[in-house]
């Protein structure tokens, strides 16, 4: 919902667990480990946290593995306040070719984008369900590249599919996506130039293709 507050959503969320003294499960769905970084600090003092990376997107696979690590690395060094443990899905690439068909074309963004939502985050719902953990959510909208209001109406619709319960949120504010920045230059941690898929790495090349062509004529 557009112009919705979803980091607001979520303080009041947070301020109502620690009155009850409560300290529930939470299956935080990962992109990468700079983005999940903040999301882990703040998470993690108020809900046990199992992260859980689910990207049938990445490409190439050396990429794949590669994040794979830097976030088990991350987990693994990062202080929490409660202990955060770590799933790792299944890489179930055919899936996510299967849902780009049709919009290989699509700038970020766009359709495509979508369709890679929804499958993340539906199996992240799927995943919750099966669980029985109290929430799950995502630390997709802590890039200013990202939709965060499309993102959790998605997360809604894919609770409601699942039977379980969406966290809102919007990780950026409050300054997340400078923090997220601060933790992957203290911890040592690689930060990708494009968002992982090979439709993505491919604009971004293109990008920089454009950038330096445009350096030379100056």
């Amino acid at each position: 919902m557009k112009g919705h507050n979803y980091h607001r959503d979520l303080e009041e969320i947070v301020a109502a667990l620690e009155e009850e003294k409560r300290v529930p499960t939470l299956l935080l769905h990962s992109c990468c480990a700079p983005c999940s970084s903040y999301c882990i600090e703040y998470l993690s003092r108020y809900f046990q946290v199992t992260v859980f990376y689910y990207n049938p997107n990445i490409y190439p696979d050396e990429e794949y593995y590669h994040r794979v690590k830097e976030q088990q690395e991350f987990i693994r060094r990062f202080p929490s306040r409660y202990p955060v443990s770590f799933i790792e899905g299944d890489f179930e690439k055919d899936l996510f070719y299967e849902a780009a068909k049709g919009l290989e074309k699509e700038p970020e963004r766009g359709a495509r984008c979508k369709a890679c939502f929804h499958l993340r985050l539906g199996k992240t719902a799927q995943r919750c369900a099966d669980l029985g953990m109290d929430y799950f959510t995502t630390t997709l909208t802590i890039s200013p590249m990202k939709d965060a209001a499309l993102i959790n109406v998605i997360g809604e619709e894919e609770a409601a599919r699942y039977g379980c319960r969406w966290l809102p949120g919007d990780f950026k504010k409050n300054n997340g996506y400078l923090r997220s920045c601060q933790l992957s230059k203290e911890y040592g941690i690689y930060r990708q130039d494009y968002c992982g898929c090979v439709f993505s790495m491919r604009e971004r090349q293109e990008q920089k293709a454009a950038k330096e062509r445009e350096e030379k004529e100056k």
